[in-house]
């Protein structure tokens, strides 16, 4: 069965696959691991029609600055031209389709296809074709620039759609958009900055990631050598499984939070009851030298990030300290980036110890990533067998009720967000609204 790949055309290929039975309340069917058909589907039904995380504001600084991305297949250029505006660009030449940029980040004053030399400017309109006389005299240049998404930012966050139609970013992210809030306060009053990233791949759905984001109930398990590594506070401050302030929150649209240190969710409320961890008191010692001691204390209760886990649909995590964003290759293998965090403008004895909790963690040599990307691999290899067996994500239902906002409630260990995952998918599959 094969599938269009433009994004702008409605997709009936799958027209007469009932989506809707393949996922219920409590469980998934296996299916949605390993069927190359239904990948093809979601490419088209979730990736190219709703809102996907492109980049951090940080990572496209100034007037030029560019990055490049991948939204399902299409590669694209996110940029921000002279007027400060953010551009979201196909990057494929109008002519004759290669791509117009290859070099992964840096600045540029617009875009030129290497086969025949069409430029284009940084919003994407097309500058210039060379010996134009070979053309008939009704080509306009105007009608001819590079493909545009539709592109929206929230706190720094940049989000793109190959759907002209798609709902505004605000009313996608929804109840989500306090927890980005929460989130960015680790600045500890300095704004965000990425700092650097570590890619990788493994052997497993997308949806297998997507899921893991507000799984705490693998934490102690998976991580367990990543536990008996770090000092006895951060241990001790990352046991929540028996903590009954560690929730998790279906915030709706796909979007979840897992509440892993509850005294750490707002990082502006501080009661002076929390000891600061002696691993960090060279950076009390050298921050103290200029900075008043509560602003001290602000910075280093922020070191290890936010409390919580934030899941995005369908595509970036905000955890705790840093952005994991998913990019699906093929039915079963994804890409994954870790991007770490640091306080843009912020004391670099800081910035550089976050990048060292970071490299034990999501490093290409520490505790968590390849703990986590092994796990991954043998969900994949593990649902090939009894394809007839669903994937069960039933944990909590039973206790799950409605906080005051009215946001499903369950304990951090349970799978609310990955049946709130689960429920935008079957929504987004099935064109349910």
């Amino acid at each position: 069965m094969t599938t269009s790949l433009d994004p702008t055309t409605p997709d009936t290929t799958f027209a007469d696959t009932n989506f809707a039975d393949l996922v219920t309340d409590d469980r998934v069917d296996g299916s949605l691991y390993t069927d190359p058909d239904m990948f093809e589907a979601e490419l088209e039904r979730i990736f190219y029609r709703t809102w996907v995380w492109v980049a951090h504001e940080s990572e496209i600084p100034e007037a030029g600055s560019y990055k490049m991305a991948t939204i399902g297949r299409q590669p694209v250029i996110v940029n921000r031209d002279r007027k400060g505006s953010f551009n979201v660009l196909l990057n494929r030449c109008r002519h004759r389709g290669a791509s117009v940029c290859e070099v992964p980040k840096g600045k540029a004053n617009g875009f030129t296809c290497p086969y025949h030399s069409w430029s284009y400017a940084l919003d994407g309109r097309l500058r210039g074709i060379p010996y134009p006389d070979g053309y008939d005299e009704d080509l306009d240049k105007k009608d001819l620039p590079l493909q545009s998404l539709r592109v929206e930012s929230y706190a720094g966050m940049i989000f793109a759609s190959f759907n002209p139609d798609v709902e505004p970013l605000d009313d996608f992210l929804g109840d989500a958009k306090a927890w980005i809030d929460l989130f960015m306060k680790q600045g500890a009053g300095y704004p965000i900055k990425t700092q650097g990233e570590h890619c990788f791949r493994f052997r497993g759905n997308w949806k297998i990631q997507l899921e893991n984001t507000t799984d705490g109930y693998h934490f102690p398990i998976v991580h367990r050598s990543w536990m008996s590594s770090v000092d006895a506070e951060t241990a001790d401050m990352l046991s929540f499984m028996t903590d009954d302030n560690a929730v998790t929150h279906a915030l709706g649209n796909g979007h979840s939070v897992a509440i892993m240190v509850p005294e750490h969710v707002d990082l502006d409320y501080d009661d002076g009851t929390e000891k600061i961890q002696a691993r960090f008191d060279h950076i009390v010692e050298e921050l103290s030298k200029t900075m008043p001691a509560d602003k001290v204390r602000r910075i280093v209760r922020s070191m290890h990030g936010a409390g919580f886990n934030l899941n995005i649909f369908p595509n970036v995590a905000m955890s705790m300290s840093f952005f994991r964003v998913l990019r699906p290759i093929s039915v079963d293998e994804t890409e994954i980036r870790h991007i770490a965090l640091g306080m843009d403008g912020g004391p670099e004895i800081v910035n550089r110890e976050r990048l060292r909790i970071h490299e034990h963690f999501q490093g290409p040599f520490g505790f968590g990533s390849p703990d986590d990307s092994e796990a991954w691999d043998r969900v994949q290899r593990g649902s090939r067998g009894a394809p007839g067996m669903p994937i069960m994500v039933n944990r909590g239902l039973n206790r799950e009720a409605l906080d005051r906002d009215g946001h499903r409630t369950s304990h951090v260990t349970d799978e609310t967000g990955m049946r709130e995952a689960y429920a935008m998918w079957k929504r987004m599959m099935t064109d349910e609204h």
